[in-house]
């Protein structure tokens, strides 16, 4: 990934922000030191984005899922007998 200083940022920041747009992101140093990437807004994030609902109807949860083992809980932790 390109690094690059503050200065060469503001001279060339048109083409800099084209390149990311284009998907090639860049970060931003002072001094040598990162500080900040930039990178397209609809970009997926690093790693693997979690879907809601990809296993819609293939698998089922118990009315009682909030209660099961409870029992066994109590025990553990102290509760009645």
């Amino acid at each position: 990934m390109q690094i690059i200083n503050i200065h060469e940022g503001k001279t060339h920041l048109s083409r800099l922000i084209e390149q990311a747009v284009k998907g090639e992101p860049f970060i931003i140093a002072k001094a040598g030191n990162p500080l900040v990437k930039v990178t397209r807004l609809d970009a997926p994030a690093t790693g693997q984005r979690r879907r809601l609902g990809f296993m819609t109807g293939q698998i089922s949860v118990p009315d009682d899922f909030d209660r099961m083992g409870d029992p066994e809980i109590e025990l553990l932790f102290g509760g009645k007998e």
